[in-house]
């Protein structure tokens, strides 16, 4: 708050100050940021707070920055990527802002911020970038009156203060009998906060604290600790313990989330559906139905802190994101048990052998030509399938599906790509399909097919609205 703080009339107290939070992965960089955001955001005309990722579409990320920041969208599709930086600088000149461009990866992206975000404007503006490569942080703030702030590790009483709340009730007494244990733990944790948050959540269990002896266990098995050269593996080691605590049905609505693209919002009841459709959530008791016994498990998941909850405006969870580190944990989890087939068209393939169950389909790069899925002898197997713009256009013929459940292509704009192979008409021979994902998909009106389908649960049409269908 300091090296962003404005001190004194003088004009080189208001020009623009870049900062950038660097540090290791599970530290809280963007934990801190968005709190920073939100604190501050009210001083400002226009803000936006935008994630990046590994791999990023670049024009994507100065679009949402326009786009958040307040600038009419109708005309940012066309653009490049030079178009879209002159548009921003513009657009940006004469205003005071507050812009959060979160885990960067890349030198290249802090170029293109350092045209977009000049150093001319003198209107007190901020811009705050976190990324975990130093070399990145020193090239967006690379001028006299930009900083960077190093992300340090908890101290061992914050570590304790993190470790026994997430643990213990609200203004209870700590067992001594926990006391070295604890310690031990913290230690090994390395002040991480993730790492604490998980290990603390596979130690709650429900309203109870499990028994001292099942803390000694999971001492024995946590390596030496968390420091910069060995974090990753350590968190990877940390996490597993989070998640082979799961119970079964946990494991597989976890697993699940691997669909969906690096700092997805995820929203809670299209993805509750989907797991009903998929067959992931048991039959519930009498008076309880499934999409209720769906939101449990979508809570528990919450409490044990392998999914991060979104808030609307009056403080009710609707929607979630997935850790970057978690992501990376349960995509590797899902390949080894072939659980979902990933394909982003610059790398990833199915061979004619694979026993491919689910798809995600995820083109990530707008411009490059794909040619759609063909020659895939275990296509008729696939069970579920997820699509994101733009890579509808490698979406195979629906008649290749003989026993998909699951379809949704939301947010696919699908009246550009009348030219393929893809014909919603083709829905109605999917006679085992439960979930029809179509919203914001820009399709005028539904096909009479739709009719045929005697086993779907919900039609998702539009984002706010959502209608459960029964024997339509």
């Amino acid at each position: 708050m300091s090296l962003l703080s404005m001190e004194g009339d003088d004009i080189s107290n208001k020009r623009i100050k870049k900062i950038s939070i660097v540090g290791f992965g599970g530290l809280g960089k963007t934990t801190l940021a968005r709190a920073v955001y939100e604190k501050i955001k009210g001083d400002f005309n226009c803000r936006a707070f935008v994630p990046v990722g590994q791999n990023p579409d670049i024009k994507k990320v100065f679009r949402d920055i326009l786009i958040d920041l307040g600038n009419p969208q109708s005309d940012l599709a066309i653009l490049d990527e030079r178009q879209l930086i002159n548009k921003l600088h513009e657009f940006v000149e004469n205003k005071r802002y507050l812009v959060v461009i979160d885990d960067i990866w890349d030198e290249k992206m802090c170029e293109g911020i350092n045209l977009a975000f000049s150093n001319r404007n003198n209107l007190g503006s901020r811009l705050i970038i976190t990324t975990r490569i130093v070399s990145v942080s020193n090239s967006c703030c690379s001028s006299a009156n930009n900083s960077i702030y190093q992300m340090e590790p908890l101290s061992a009483d914050d570590s304790r203060r993190l470790f026994y709340k997430r643990i213990f009730p609200a203004n209870s007494e700590y067992p001594n009998e926990f006391e070295q244990v604890s310690k031990d733990i913290l230690k090994k944790c390395g002040g991480v906060p993730l790492a604490i948050i998980t290990i603390a959540s596979a130690l709650a269990n429900g309203q109870h604290v499990k028994p001292k002896r099942e803390w000694d266990i999971l001492l024995q098995s946590i390596g030496s600790g968390l420091t910069k050269d060995n974090s990753l593996e350590e968190m990877r080691r940390i996490l597993s313990f989070s998640y082979y605590d799961l119970p079964s049905y946990l494991k597989t609505c976890l697993l699940y989330l691997c669909i969906y693209p690096e700092d997805s919002k995820i929203y809670r009841d299209r993805l509750i559906w989907k797991w009903v459709a998929e067959g992931f959530v048991h039959h519930a008791n009498q008076g309880t139905s499934q999409f209720l016994l769906g939101l449990n498990y979508f809570n528990q998941l919450i409490n044990r802190s392998m999914i991060q909850p979104i808030y609307d405006r009056l403080g009710m969870i609707y929607a979630c994101r997935v850790h970057d580190m978690v992501l990376d944990f349960i995509c590797n989890l899902s390949h080894e048990a072939m659980f979902v087939n990933l394909l982003d068209d610059i790398g990833n393939s199915i061979s004619s052998q694979s026993k491919v169950r689910r798809l995600s389909l995820q083109n990530k790069y707008e411009d490059h030509q794909a040619k759609p899925l063909t020659n895939i002898i275990s296509m008729s197997r696939v069970r579920s399938i997820t699509v994101f713009r733009p890579a509808i256009n490698i979406m195979p013929s629906l008649l290749r599906f003989e026993v998909l459940r699951v379809l949704d292509m939301s947010g696919c704009n699908l009246g550009e790509y009348s030219s393929l192979q893809l014909n919603l008409k083709d829905v109605g021979h999917l006679v085992h399909l439960r979930y029809l994902g179509l919203s914001s998909t820009k399709i005028s009106k539904l096909p009479a097919e739709i009719g045929s389908l005697q086993f779907l649960e919900m039609l998702d049409l539009v984002w706010w609205f959502q209608m459960v269908c029964c024997g339509i």
